[in-house]
């Protein structure tokens, strides 16, 4: 079988060209549709049947990733029972190219009865479905790239892509940062990548870090630790809480097999690893796990601004996050 590479690249072309044109579509209404979901205190509930429904679970998804709370809601089930996920302080996203889809319309009649704002992404100026919205994004007249001209192709690429634009339009508004997307994507890879040592740490904020002072006996330091959860190396810092090395427990397995029991007068200080490794706070993970690969350690303080310990990483938390370095 002999393809029509030609005609490959044409459909490429002709949706690529058809979404440039989109530029004119972004004004005075894309403006308000972004105001209705920036301002929206419930969901953001987007609609759609057939190659149209689909775009419209994908651009939900990417508005609930973004900041914005979304749900799909099926033209169809919503008269099954479905309408009962919709509430007074949401607002309805409609995907039709032609607007005048049976299933859509009875949606958007008991969508209008509820008093909730409805925004149309659609081909067609003139139809019911632009009639009863409160704001139309028209793509007007587009020409499928199918080759018997009818199967959605090209519209429903533009229905995307005005939809991103929307979409991301309002995570831009919302000043959306990097630590709200991790926080929506922490089993993701870009989440992973984008986690910091903050988020990977086995300790959080406020509770006891298994920290000695220089001066502190290794019984001393055992005792003072001795009620933490699981750790593998203690911190110690100075006279001014700054960190000054690690004790790990490898550390002191080896001070007890080469001192005995005179290994629990020893002092912290004299025992400790001097200028250990450390990472700060903000840091991506994937930096603390490019520390652990090229020095080949378990454990590494976390610190503030101020070369204060603040946490402790362990590889195992960077390996049940996958972080890859």
């Amino acid at each position: 079988m002999k393809f029509d590479l030609a005609y490959a690249r044409k459909v490429i072309e002709s949706e690529a060209e058809a979404v440039k044109g989109l530029v004119k579509v972004v004004g005075p209404e894309f403006a308000r549709a972004a105001e209705m979901i920036y301002q929206c205190r419930g969901s953001c509930i987007v609609s759609g049947i057939g190659k149209a429904g689909i775009i419209g679970r994908k651009i939900s998804a990417t508005l609930a990733s973004t900041g914005t709370p979304s749900h799909f809601l099926h033209p169809a089930e919503a008269v099954h029972g479905d309408l009962g996920r919709l509430r007074k302080e949401d607002i309805v996203m409609v995907l039709s190219y032609g607007g005048e889809t049976d299933e859509v319309l009875r949606l958007i009649n008991l969508v209008k009865q509820t008093g909730i704002p409805l925004i149309a992404i659609t081909g067609e100026n003139d139809s019911r479905l632009c009639k009863h919205s409160d704001v139309v994004l028209s793509m007007g007249k587009l020409n499928e790239a199918c080759p018997l001209g009818v199967a959605p192709s090209v519209s429903t690429t533009c229905m995307l892509a005005l939809g991103d634009a929307l979409a991301l339009t309002v995570m831009k508004a919302r000043d959306f940062s990097v630590e709200d997307y991790v926080r929506f994507h922490p089993g993701g890879s870009l989440g992973s990548k984008l986690m910091t040592v903050e988020q990977s740490m086995i300790f959080k904020h406020g509770e006891k870090l298994p920290i000695a002072v220089a001066s502190d006996t290794i019984g001393e330091l055992l005792e003072k630790t001795s009620d933490l959860k699981r750790h593998g190396a203690v911190m110690v810092v100075d006279g001014r809480s700054k960190l000054s090395g690690i004790i790990t427990d490898g550390d002191i397995r080896r001070l007890m097999t080469k001192e005995g029991a005179g290994g629990f007068k020893k002092k912290a200080g004299d025992v400790m690893t001097k200028n250990c490794k450390r990472v700060r706070l903000d840091a991506l993970a994937a930096e603390a796990t490019a520390i652990f690969h090229k020095y080949r350690i378990d454990e590494l303080p976390v610190v503030d601004a101020k070369d204060k310990p603040v946490g402790l990483i362990d590889v195992q938390d960077i390996v049940t996050i996958k972080v890859v370095g």
